[in-house]
């Protein structure tokens, strides 16, 4: 079977950028903004992805586009003979499908939301009140599982129809729409009575300010969250370098994909930050802020109903184009793994997706709990997925995509080098080889140590104690034979 194509390069950006864009830039990045501080936590977050994102995600499409297959078959198509690096394949089919289990909830939550915003159930509401409509929905788990399968279904309906007849077509529109609803929204924030005031607490860094927060985990939240964005380490990106052209370097299309992935993310903060100043809320609620004190705002604003859906809607496509290409994902993972048809990949994997997250839908109504995290703090069934995704299989999975294209025991950098830069544009400089091969993967493990906090030392410590003991074990057998 002939490996599918991007129709365009234009579909190629698009697509893969509307997997960037998603929960990360639109949920995520302005409350993790607020909680941090504002301008420095922006600044760091510009630099990480920079240094970081940018790397890594031309690592990722170089593997793909040299093997043109999916994670477990690209690695073995390009590691040593006798290696085995594909482990790594499987552990990103399982990071991606862990990642849907959480994601097609929250996805629902922004599109049930657009609806209530459309129909009215928010008009005429006192902001007192918005909180009820919240606590109300995460208590209704007919309602939640409602959205959820929306979203599901949607998403592998597109997927069936095939790479340029589904997923390009679809997400090159959405992707256009939320582009324009992002300007339309971010003009009407900056409209407001103190928006300025909102703007400045964004975008000036304040060092004092971040200060409060600690410098040091403001700078570990950016790069944190540049992974996170971009969907770095579970081979979300991998798949579409498998099916893009050789005509272009890969640095340029990561940057390319980089800027639309930034644009998304700081214009969602010209949205919510003018607005929450305007307004007298505070920026740094956390993750309630998209869902209850937004909201607030809407139902206080002149054309609230109009504002809040349409926001909504936007919320509603940014996610749903990265439900799209995850779902591509795991799909091609199947088809080039076990040998399916697309129609029965479509059908399989979209009945384990729902049964997958129907545990992110209970855990907040019929089988609520809390857990206490690694990292201190305490969750439910998502904050516990959303661990595991972005504090582990992220940065691991980054990890070892740098480790592989930079160490002579995997494909190795000068392959990587040649892959990156076939084809014209920006390209990669040689030069970076002693950073990709020892700086970059510090920095990488200092953002999993400290994402596990007390978890990540005692298995740093652990880790060294077991080296010591290889290499004593090591110098005594060669002691022994001379």
């Amino acid at each position: 079977m002939s490996r599918e194509n991007f129709r365009s390069r234009l579909g190629f950006i698009l697509v893969s950028a509307g997997c960037a864009i998603g929960i990360g830039n639109v949920w995520k990045f302005p409350y993790v903004t607020g909680v941090n501080g504002g301008g420095v936590f922006v600044l760091f977050y510009i630099i990480s992805l920079i240094i970081m994102g940018v790397p890594i995600l031309t690592m990722e499409l170089a593997v793909g586009r040299a093997s043109r297959k999916s994670a477990v078959l690209g690695y073995k198509a390009l590691e040593p003979k006798g290696s085995r690096w594909h482990i790594h394949g499987w552990l990103c089919v399982i990071g991606c499908c862990l990642l849907m289990m959480y994601y097609t909830t929250v996805s629902g939550w922004m599109l049930g939301y657009c609806f209530k915003f459309a129909s009215g159930t928010f008009s005429g509401m006192q902001p007192s009140d918005v909180d009820t409509v919240w606590t109300d929905m995460l208590a209704n788990p007919g309602e939640m599982t409602l959205y959820m399968v929306i979203i599901v279904l949607a998403g592998f309906i597109v997927c069936s129809f095939g790479l340029q007849k589904g997923l390009e077509r679809i997400s090159k529109w959405m992707m256009i729409c939320l582009l324009a609803l992002i300007v339309i929204l971010a003009i009407n924030s900056l409209t407001l009575d103190g928006a300025m005031e909102g703007v400045k607490f964004y975008l000036v860094p304040d060092f004092e300010r971040a200060a409060e927060v600690g410098i040091g985990n403001v700078i570990v939240a950016a790069m944190n969250q540049s992974f996170f964005t971009l969907s770095l380490g579970i081979a979300a990106m991998e798949i579409f370098g498998s099916y893009m052209s050789d005509a272009n370097r890969l640095p340029g299309e990561a940057v390319r994909i980089c800027c639309l992935d930034t644009f998304v993310a700081l214009m969602s903060g010209m949205i919510i930050f003018p607005a929450c100043f305007s307004f007298g809320l505070e920026p740094g609620q956390g993750p309630s802020l998209i869902f209850m004190t937004l909201p607030r705002v809407f139902v206080s604003m002149t054309g609230g109903r109009l504002w809040g859906a349409l926001f909504f809607l936007f919320l509603t496509f940014a996610s749903f184009t990265t439900v799209l290409a995850v779902f591509e994902n795991i799909m091609a993972s199947c088809m080039d793994n076990f040998g399916w048809s697309r129609k029965k990949a479509t059908i399989v994997c979209g009945i384990f997706i729902l049964l997958a997250s129907m545990p992110c839908v209970l855990g907040y109504n019929l089988w609520y709990f809390e857990a206490s995290l690694p990292s201190g703090a305490t969750g439910q069934i998502l904050d516990i997925e959303d661990f595991l995704v972005s504090n582990l299989l992220l940065p691991i999975g980054s990890l070892i995509y740098l480790l592989f294209c930079v160490s002579k025991w995997g494909w190795g950098f000068d392959k990587y080098l040649a892959e990156a830069n076939k084809g014209t544009g920006l390209g990669m400089s040689p030069r970076f080889k002693i950073y990709f091969q020892f700086i970059l993967p510090m920095l990488i493990l200092v953002i999993l140590l400290v994402g596990l906090g007390s978890w990540g030392w005692r298995a740093l410590i652990c880790a060294a104690v077991a080296v010591f003991v290889w290499f004593m074990a090591r110098r005594s057998s060669s002691k022994s034979t001379i």
